[in-house]
This record gives C-alpha cells, sequence and structure tokens, in this order.
C-alpha cells in the first residue's frame, strides 16, 4: 500500500491497530478494543523511548516493558514482531530468529501457538512477565523497580555505572482497581522509585459498561496521596504530549510517575466500533472494513508496510544496538577492573549458585526440647545468605516473628538502595507479586508472612509457578500450632491449597536439620518457586545417629525408622507432626510391633521419584498405612489408600494453648498408636 498521505508514525500506529483486530478476529477470540486504543502510546514507548535491543533481548540494562492489562497481548504481540524481536534459546542465547512472525500473529489464541491469550514469560520472547490477572504487571513492575535500584547500589562504581534501567507499564482501569496494584502503589511510592512508570489507559470502561458504575474515584489524586508525581494526557493519539509526559518521568527524582491518558475504547470509524465488541469480542467483517477505511487502509488482512518494521529497526532497533554495544563494552572494563563484583553478576544473571553458597549452612545437636523451625529457619537462612550476596528478601511486617532478617544486613529503603533487608508493610499480595518482578531480574528473592496470610498472596504465587520462577515464601505458624490466637490465624487447609499448584515446590520440615535441608534444596531451584512452611512452636531435634539422615529430604520422602522385621504398617507425618509419628513408632516398638516411619516433607519432590523408589519408602504390599498432620486429608489419600486412617483437621482450629488444641482435636501419639492397632487387628 502507499503510505504517502500518512506520516510514518500513523503508519505504524494503524499497523499495530489492524494487526489487533485481524487476529482476534481470525481466532473469533480475545480483546480488540484496548490495543487498538493503546497503539499510539505503546509505538511512542517502542520507538522513541525505550532501551531495548531486539537483537539481544535478554541485555541486563535494558528497560523493562510490562503490559499488566494482559488482556490487550495483541498489544505486545504486534511491537514484538514489528521490532524485530528475536527469539532465545532455553539458554537465554539469541537464535537469530524472529520472536514472532506474521504467521504467529495469525495464529493468536491457537493451540501450542507462541501467542497465547495472555503474554507468558518463557514462552515469548520479548515478553518480560506473565501478565492477565489485572494489577499483576503492576506488581511486578515494582520488584523490578526495585531490583534495579538494588543492582545500582551494589554493583556500580563511580567510574562504571552498570544498572540504571527504568520500568514502563500499561495498565488499565480493570488493574487499578484491584487490590494488588494498589498495595504496589503504596509500596512504590514509600520506597521513592523514581525508576518506575505506570502509563494508565483511563479509558472510563470494562466489560461491565461505564466505569461509573463501580469507579468513580480520582485517580489522580489517590497517587499523589500514594507519594506519586501525578501527569495527565487529554489524548491517547497525541503522541508529542505522551512523550512530554515521558520525558518528565524521567526527570523526576524521588517519585514514581503515572501518566494519565485519556483514550476511547477503540478507534475506528464513527459508529463503527461498539464499545462492547471492541472490548471483549471481535468485531466482526463488517466493523472491520469500516475501520480500516475510516484509516485509509486496504480491506485485507495482517497488513504490514514494508516502511513500519524499517522504521522501528531504524529507531528502537539502532538506538537498542548502540546502548547494548556500549554496555558490553563497559562490562568488559568492570571485569578487568572489579573481577570479584563481575563474576557475582555473571553468575546471578546465568541463575547459577556461587561455589560453596552452602558451607555456612548449620546443622542442629539432637535435643529433646529442641527449637521452632521458624527459628532454625532463620538460622539457615542466614547461613546462605553469607554468601549468597544477591539472595534478598523481607516479610510483610513480621520480620520478628518469621525470623527472616538477614543479620548484619541493612533495610533498603528510599534512601538505601543496598539494603538486603526489605520490609513490604501489611501488603501480602504485592509482596509476592514485587519477589516475582525481583526475580525475574536474576535476584534470589523471598518474602515471608504466617501461612494462613498465603491466601492473601495465592494469585501471585500461582503466577510464580506458571512462569516456573524460583521465587522463595516463607509461611511460619503453621498449623494449629498457632495457639491462642484461634481459627482466624490457625491454617487448616492452606497446605493442601499450596499443594495443589502445579510446580510449586511445598516443602514442610520436621525438625531443626530438615528445616537446613529444604532451605537448601529452595535455594537451588532453578525452574519452580518453593513454599518454606514452618512452625511458631518448638519441635524436638531428632538424633541422626538413631534415625535416618537427612539426605532423604532431597527426595520428598524417606524411611526415618524402621523396624528390624518386615513391618506391619507405615506411619506418615510432615512437620510438627513428624514428633507424634516418632513417639508412636517408639511407643509400638517397645510393644513389639513393627512398623515404619516415614518423613514427607515434600510430596512434589517425592512424587517426581522413580516408581521403584516411591515402592521402597511405601511397599503397596504393606496397607495398613496412617498419616498425622495438621491439615485437611486431602493431599494424603494418595498414600493412605482406600483402607488407610488419617488424623488432622476436618474443621478449623480454636483458641487455647496449643498443646490443648492438638488434645482436642485428636492429634496424639495415643491416637496414632491406636489407629495402627485397629489397622493391624
Amino acid at each position: 500500500m502507499s503510505t504517502a498521505t500518512q506520516s510514518i508514525s500513523t503508519t505504524a500506529i494503524n499497523t499495530i491497530r489492524t494487526l489487533a483486530m485481524d487476529a482476534v478476529e481470525k481466532a473469533n477470540s480475545g480483546h480488540p478494543g484496548t490495543p487498538m486504543a493503546l497503539a499510539p502510546i505503546a509505538y511512542k514507548v517502542w520507538a522513541d523511548v525505550l532501551r531495548y535491543d531486539p537483537a539481544e533481548p535478554l541485555w541486563p540494562n535494558r528497560d523493562r516493558y510490562v503490559l499488566s492489562c494482559g488482556h490487550a497481548s495483541m498489544l505486545i504481540y504486534s511491537m514484538i514482531h514489528l521490532a524485530g524481536v528475536v527469539r532465545v534459546d532455553d539458554h537465554g542465547k539469541p537464535t537469530g530468529e524472529p520472536s514472532l512472525t506474521l504467521e504467529d500473529l495469525k495464529q493468536f489464541r491457537q493451540l501450542h501457538s507462541r501467542t497465547p491469550g495472555h503474554p507468558e514469560y518463557h514462552h515469548t520472547t520479548g515478553v518480560e512477565t506473565t501478565t492477565g490477572p489485572l494489577g499483576q504487571g503492576c506488581g511486578n513492575s515494582v520488584g523490578m523497580a526495585m531490583a534495579s535500584k538494588w543492582l545500582a547500589a551494589t554493583y556500580n562504581k563511580g567510574d562504571i555505572s552498570l544498572f540504571d534501567f527504568n520500568v514502563y507499564v500499561q495498565c488499565s482501569d480493570g488493574d487499578l482497581m484491584e487490590g494488588i496494584a494498589c498495595e504496589a502503589a503504596s509500596l512504590a511510592g514509600h520506597l521513592k522509585l523514581d525508576n518506575l512508570c505506570w502509563m494508565y489507559d483511563d479509558n472510563r470502561i470494562t466489560i461491565e459498561g461505564d466505569t461509573d458504575l463501580a469507579f468513580t474515584e480520582d485517580v489522580g489524586k489517590k497517587f499523589e496521596g500514594l507519594g506519586w508525581h501525578v501527569l495527565h494526557v487529554a489524548d491517547a493519539n497525541d503522541t508529542a504530549a505522551v512523550g512530554k509526559a515521558i520525558a518528565e518521568f524521567q526527570a523526576t527524582i524521588g517519585k514514581p510517575t503515572l501518566i494519565v491518558i485519556r483514550s476511547e475504547i477503540a478507534w475506528g470509524a464513527p459508529n463503527a466500533v461498539g464499545t462492547h465488541g471492541a472490548h471483549g469480542a471481535p468485531l466482526g467483517a463488517a466493523e472491520i472494513s469500516l475501520t480500516k477505511k475510516a484509516y485509509g487502509w486496504p480491506d485485507e488482512s495482517f497488513v504490514v508496510p514494508d516502511e513500519v518494521p524499517k522504521h522501528f529497526a531504524s529507531t528502537l532497533g539502532k538506538r537498542g544496538a548502540n546502548e547494548s554495544a556500549a554496555w558490553n563494552e563497559k562490562f568488559a572494563s568492570y571485569k578487568k577492573k572489579y573481577a570479584r563484583e563481575a563474576a557475582e553478576i555473571e553468575t546471578m544473571l546465568a541463575g547459577r549458585l556461587p561455589s560453596d553458597w552452602d558451607k555456612d549452612l548449620p546443622t542442629f545437636a539432637a535435643d529433646a526440647k529442641g527449637m521452632a523451625t521458624r527459628i532454625s529457619g532463620g538460622k539457615s537462612l542466614n547461613g546462605i545468605a553469607k554468601n549468597l550476596p544477591w539472595m534478598i528478601g523481607g516479610s510483610a511486617d513480621l520480620a520478628p516473628s518469621t525470623k527472616t532478617l538477614i543479620d548484619g544486613a541493612e533495610s533498603f529503603s528510599g534512601e538505601n538502595r543496598g539494603g538486603r533487608n526489605l520490609h513490604f508493610g501489611i501488603r501480602e499480595h504485592a509482596m509476592a507479586a514485587a519477589v516475582n518482578g525481583m526475580a525475574l531480574c536474576g535476584l534470589k528473592a523471598y518474602g515471608a508472612t504466617f501461612f494462613v496470610f498465603s491466601d492473601y498472596l495465592r494469585p501471585s504465587m500461582r503466577l510464580s509457578a506458571i512462569m516456573k520462577l524460583p521465587a522463595m515464601f516463607v509461611f511460619t505458624h503453621d498449623s494449629v500450632g498457632v495457639g491462642e490466637d484461634g481459627p482466624t490465624h490457625q491454617p487448616v487447609e492452606q497446605l493442601a491449597a499450596c499443594r495443589g499448584i502445579p510446580n510449586l515446590l511445598v516443602l514442610r520440615p520436621g525438625d531443626a536439620n530438615e528445616c537446613a535441608a529444604v532451605w537448601k534444596l529452595a535455594v537451588e531451584q532453578t525452574h519452580r518457586p518453593s513454599a518454606l512452611v514452618l512452625t511458631r512452636q518448638n519441635l524436638p531435634t531428632l538424633d541422626r545417629t538413631v534415625y535416618a539422615d537427612v539426605e532423604g529430604v532431597a527426595k520428598g520422602g524417606y524411611v526415618l525408622a524402621d523396624s528390624d522385621k518386615s513391618p506391619k504398617a507405615i506411619i506418615m507425618a510432615s512437620g510438627s507432626e513428624l514428633c507424634l509419628a516418632v513417639e508412636a513408632y517408639e511407643k509400638l516398638k517397645a510393644k513389639g510391633v513393627s512398623v515404619r516411619v516415614v518423613s514427607m516433607p515434600s510430596m512434589e519432590l517425592f512424587n517426581d521419584q522413580p516408581t521403584s523408589y516411591r515402592d521402597s519408602v511405601l511397599p503397596p504390599s504393606i496397607t495398613a498405612r496412617v498419616a498425622i498432620e495438621a491439615g485437611i486429608q486431602q493431599p494424603w489419600d494418595r498414600y493412605l489408600g482406600l483402607g488407610g486412617k488419617f488424623i488432622g483437621m476436618d474443621d478449623f482450629g480454636a483458641s487455647a494453648p496449643f498443646e490443648q488444641v492438638y488434645a482436642e482435636r485428636g492429634m496424639t501419639s495415643e491416637a496414632v498408636v491406636e489407629a495402627v492397632g485397629k489397622l493391624i487387628g
């Protein structure tokens, strides 16, 4: 087609718009209106602002672009295609092949395509994080901005600056209605993250209709109250005004920036595009034809004028190539002058661990009184943090209880960017999303809270699992062992809920040495997040000269104690109930009853083992099985079989000293002994 009557920017914007409407129409599924409306903003950011090299899409100091309103996925897919982003392999190396071809765009929302319904990290090169659940991208962006500040404070030198990337987010009314976005915005304002820019699409429309139905707040004033610099652009089509606002963001010190940009849900022929159809459904051939006519566009599908990719190559591509090449030159000089720090950066960005990182991991002597696994967990965390410089994390205002402070480290703040102790405030959901954002930037990040509040952050933890991120979540106060705080604070169903998330590694250690072992496992993960589930109450530290060594923890489940003769029954347990299983074992042993105790700190790891190993631990011939755990039965059914007995919770807890709650709910060693007796007759 001829674009002689259009500027190249208009042609590029209309290409983005028409690709969106064509892909949604071909798929007969998706949201064309939002990407059409946001096309001018995305064009401006990618063409004139982003420090991003399409040929080296993972270079470390690239700006991050996050499409939090992931339902507008055709916007980012179109940008990736037009910008010529190169696909990387499983090791992060550029392949030279395009991340998305025009054929990929034609396969939008189809099985095994690189253009799924919502953007997915790892699946499509150029997508920095998985978005779709509204507000999550906003939360991730705060962690990314924190990571940029921390990396700069930790590794930049007076003569060589390596890290200073900005984070740009396109977000919608729906994003800002979600509580997670407000939590994240509050945290970002408090931390003065002036490298963070949210571009808010103020189109005043949601699925049900006009936002006046449910959302009439003054967003700008709210963000000013949260400590943000707030700018307004009256028309999303005014790319000059958008550029001016972004320049003001770049000049702002001490505050994140919100740019409120007024748009309409779709820009096309008058009366040709209905708001409902444009938002959540294909436009239909007639409306598409009218809209393209209004654009002066051929009535054909998937038209990409030759000059548009060339334009992005001469703007984003040229700028990004120069910037990434300059960074590589700086890093080469940095390696010569600061070899230790350079080695840390390379190891971190490769997703590896330093040599001897676990040399100070503690071991614990046998002790009948023992300690809570939150205590041994804190000691283990600190043993690791000594030799893992990019381990960073904190809690949702609970560090004195979760024991997750890094000893001797300073706090990360608006004034101190190099602190390793993070204070998220009582913002569990934003904490988990920010941890994901930091993990996406290569940091070994963790967040901590009480286990019952895993419900508040579950959507972010689920996304960690979808993205195969090695984020770490520390949950203490893991059962009715919380005691007097009562049923509102006593997790009952949460353990089963976490085990129900595919690819989430749930780790519930039974004593101090198992706790050290599971911390090691969590840090070693490269493609799955971990949930460490720890106690408030003391647990005896088992004598490992009497009972099996903790090396079995790495297999998820192992034989802790066995009889000299073939066992008649198997007792299984995890966490704080392991000591009850051991007590029952000793009582049965004294009576001459042969039983086996199996510790099950991680069902996921145990299920990963070969059938031969699992059968050696849980012989199919032994059907008399008892499991004891201070949670609901559901996850144990596969190990108990039809004839097994579960001792645990089938109701909520109670407010009383924890020993009384355990006894009142029937979770005792005597109950285990009785159950074994009944099963073996």
